[in-house]
């Protein structure tokens, strides 16, 4: 009984190591140096991206860090850079060629570091083809400014109930996308939820908006804009309903859908990257896991309509002149001519 109880410790070690990212196990690497020396520890992040971008550590204080290898003479102003909250940026001289210099994105806060390597895989991603210091420099900041708005988000109290519920239905849908389309990235680039966008999903010429409903009022839905369900400005649009019953330690958890999502894109580094990147804008933090742990979703209802012709709703063609701010609800009961199934749902987006 022994044996086996070490048996699955052990296999768990190993699920839990092949879940973390390139870049971290490359941090773990280099943590395990227990020499004692200061400045930069360091390690290539791969070949195959354009600019010098390495994984390090900088010593004493094991700072975690990306860091990035360009001419000793670029300059810039580092002050601009040092906005943001638990990141410092600056430079160091490089020993091994004194006509380069690194420019270090440091980790002050590690109670971070997990969102940290999601960003930073994200940033790497985002200037692994440049060819120029200065695209490089621009770059790195167009993203760094995205990452104050994602640090400044994180808190103790984790998301509202109700976001709770719209991550839950929007999680639930990609799943259902992703078991029904060959293309990861696809699906993934179409999810603009995130984004605050007028659909939830969302590509060249067709929309899907995803609503979630509980309680005694599981057939209305709430419709936040004139936009939203407006195909005079989008090919196609579908709305994706979930009716749901929510109760503490039975059903579905958040945690767990996410979890799902992530082994369906396990062999899609760059999918499953941008999938976490959406999570941190979404306001999930894995700081905020328990939270999520015990409240369970079951589907008591699962709908789809096709949004066309007299499918109750209020376009922007409606509006009077002078009027905004647009929400009016929707009674589903009354919408079932326009109901579809999942396969030609999926069949016309992909």
């Amino acid at each position: 009984m022994k044996s086996c109880s070490i048996g699955l410790m052990l296999l768990k070690k190993i699920l839990k190591i092949m879940e973390m990212t390139k870049i971290e196990n490359i941090w773990i690497g280099l943590e395990s140096d227990n020499s004692n020396h200061s400045g930069l520890l360091y390690k290539r992040y791969s070949a195959e991206v354009m600019p010098d971008i390495f994984v390090g550590l900088k010593a004493p204080e094991k700072l975690r860090c990306i860091a990035f290898r360009i001419s000793h003479a670029f300059s810039f102003d580092e002050n601009q850079w040092n906005k943001l909250k638990d990141i410092k940026i600056e430079t160091l001289p490089d020993e091994r060629d004194r006509s380069k210099k690194f420019l270090l994105i440091l980790l002050l806060n590690k109670q971070h570091k997990d969102i940290f390597s999601t960003l930073c895989e994200d940033l790497i991603f985002g200037v692994s083809d440049v060819t120029t210091e200065q695209t490089l420099v621009e770059k790195l900041l167009e993203r760094l400014a995205k990452w104050q708005s994602l640090f400044e988000k994180v808190g103790k109290q984790g998301l509202s109930d109700e976001a709770q519920r719209g991550l839950y239905g929007e999680g639930y849908f990609l799943r259902e996308f992703l078991n029904n389309s060959t293309d990861k990235n696809y699906c993934l680039k179409s999810w603009l939820g995130p984004e605050k966008s007028i659909q939830d999903f969302q590509y060249t010429n067709w929309a899907v908006e995803v609503k979630t409903t509980h309680g005694n009022n599981h057939q209305k839905i709430h419709i936040t804009s004139e936009r939203q369900l407006d195909d005079s400005i989008i090919d196609s649009i579908f709305l994706y309903h979930l009716s749901l019953d929510v109760r503490e330690g039975n059903g579905e958890s958040l945690n767990h859908i996410i979890k799902q999502v992530k082994e369906l894109l396990n062999d899609h580094t760059l999918a499953l990257n941008l999938f976490k990147l959406k999570l941190l804008e979404s306001g999930y933090y894995d700081t905020h896991y328990s939270l999520y742990e015990e409240r369970g979703y079951t589907i008591r209802q699962e709908n789809i309509y096709r949004v066309s012709g007299n499918f109750p709703r209020i376009t922007e063609s409606q509006i009077p002149t002078g009027v905004g701010d647009v929400r009016y609800s929707i009674v589903l009961s009354e919408s079932e001519e326009w109901r579809i199934d999942k396969y030609t749902l999926f069949n016309e987006i992909n």
